[in-house]
């Protein structure tokens, strides 16, 4: 039976984008939205996955679970979904200090 899958891609080559636009439509660049059977729905995951590259992807779908719907990422990115007793949670890494400010948070001196 098919269902309602949102696949959202960022920074990903074009040709994805091209491959995943047969199947969905693009709502906004980057965020596509059909209705698939489990199947294609894996097909594409596999396709989409395998060539990100840089960028990321993250699919969403109706599954059985207590949220009734998973959530699956390709690439890194700083929000990560964790399993915590059966939800899915989404856990942020920390964010990697920048050259301005060398000690993490605060400027030298304070």
């Amino acid at each position: 039976m098919a269902s309602m899958v949102v696949l959202a891609t960022t920074a990903v080559p074009d040709h994805l984008r091209g491959a995943l636009s047969r199947w969905m439509i693009e709502v906004t660049p980057g965020l596509f939205v059909g209705t698939l059977s489990a199947k294609v729905r894996d097909e594409l995951w596999t396709t989409a996955s395998a060539v990100v590259g840089d960028g990321a992807a993250v699919l969403l779908h109706s599954d059985n679970t207590e949220q009734g719907y998973s959530i699956r990422t390709a690439g890194e990115r700083r929000r990560r979904p964790i399993d915590f007793d059966g939800l899915t949670l989404v856990a942020m890494s920390p964010q990697e200090p920048t050259d301005t400010t060398p000690d993490g948070i605060w400027p030298e001196g304070w």
